[in-house]
């Protein structure tokens, strides 16, 4: 019964979602990008990742993530709201040039981050569920990237983006409705949880701070300006924010109470072993869901990092050079780290992306406004310096 209502829940998401005039409005055609940047990848780890370090408190950790976000997407909005306005400082244009550097940067390591959890996923339900396997299906992935790029760009890749957007928020859907059935059940039983946090104090801030880019995504909106005006793109990103964080939060809070804080090292596919308790079916859907958001994923920051450093250097670096830089720190990252911290260094290059975005809102603010950009642009400091791990 159970399985029925995923599968069910799953394919009427996913018809929802193709419901042409759900598909053509165009305020869902805006929030469908960062929606689907903020809850793809870290959706798959973030839970886990919350359970094992904070226990029961995972959900006020989640709170707390999605209230960073919100505050940073503010500076953001309040930015994309005053460029639409009329030309700014001269102040305001270079650090913005700056910002689009940090980003840059950052989609150097998100494509890391995508690929290595594709690897990961891609080779756990297989006989090669190990390390070394999981690192050469990343590596084989990084390297077709390259030569698609190199060959005949991503547009041929477009497609396949629409399309796993649908499948992941189809299968979260019905992830989602599973989960609550099993919770549903623990609690007629009176078996929930609350595990005490193994990590407090300045530990368990820090590894908070390199979770950020587990709710990055919604900056997204402020690139969009070629397709929609600012103020569609402004009320994209509270929409995205909005609904992104109300699923983390269901998500969240039902991990925390109905499953064990894991023993030992956490694996970046735990979720696949939590889900196979609640459904057989989930960990099939997961993966499914894994594979081709995380490629699609990895295809579109590709293609902006290379479109963004093609732009700051007037073309003087060609997209193919730029693909092939990035395909090379790919690389480096797959086989000199692992997933957790390159999660940590995305979470960090994100945040000094932010942290020069509350700079320029700051600049533009007056009253308490600039006051709570000006904090904002030293959380994003503090974030960049600080952000760890999860051991």
């Amino acid at each position: 019964m159970q399985t029925i209502l995923i599968l069910a829940i799953t394919l009427s998401a996913g018809a929802f979602l193709a419901w042409p005039r759900l598909a053509k409005a165009t305020l869902w055609r805006a929030t469908i990008t960062p929606l689907a940047s903020i809850i793809g990848s870290g959706f798959l780890v973030l839970g886990p990742v919350l359970n094992a370090a904070y226990g029961g408190f995972a959900p006020l950790a989640m709170a707390a993530l999605c209230l960073v976000a919100w505050s940073f997407g503010a500076a953001i909005r309040a930015n994309i709201a005053r460029r639409a306005a009329g030309a700014r400082s001269a102040f305001e244009e270079r650090v913005e040039t700056l910002a689009s550097w940090a980003l840059a940067v950052a989609y150097f390591i998100s494509v890391a981050y995508y690929l290595n959890l594709l690897g990961a996923f891609g080779t756990h339900l297989t006989p090669w569920n190990d390390t070394v396997h999981a690192r050469v299906l990343t590596s084989a992935v990084l390297l077709a990237i390259l030569v698609i790029g190199w060959r005949k760009g991503f547009a041929a890749l477009e497609r396949l983006e629409q399309v796993s957007v649908g499948l992941k928020l189809a299968i979260i859907a019905g992830l989602l409705a599973g989960l609550a059935w099993y919770v549903a059940g623990l609690a007629s039983q009176g078996r929930l949880r609350i595990d005490a946090p193994s990590e407090t104090g300045w530990t368990g801030l820090a590894i908070g701070f390199g979770l950020i880019v587990t709710v990055q995504g919604f900056e997204t909106s402020r690139y969009l300006g070629d397709e929609y005006d600012a103020a569609t793109r402004i009320r994209s990103m509270k929409l995205a924010q909005i609904v992104s964080a109300a699923i983390y939060m269901v998500y969240v809070a039902m991990l925390a109470y109905a499953f064990d804080t894991p023993d030992g090292a956490l694996d970046e596919t735990a979720i696949i072993g939590m889900m196979a308790q609640v459904s057989p079916i989930l960990p099939l859907l997961l993966t499914a869901a894994a594979l081709a958001a995380q490629f699609s994923a990895a295809v579109a920051d590709t293609g902006g990092a290379g479109g963004l450093v093609e732009e700051l250097t007037r073309r003087r670096v060609p997209l193919r050079v730029c693909y092939a830089a990035l395909v090379g720190f790919g690389l480096m990252l797959t086989w000199g780290a692992d997933v957790f911290q390159i999660i940590a260094y995305a979470s960090r290059a994100f945040a000094a992306y932010y942290a020069l975005q509350c700079l320029i809102a700051w600049r533009g603010a007056r009253g308490a406004r600039a006051a709570l950009f000006g904090a904002l642009a030293l959380l994003g400091a503090a974030i960049t310096l600080f952000g760890v791990p999860i051991e």
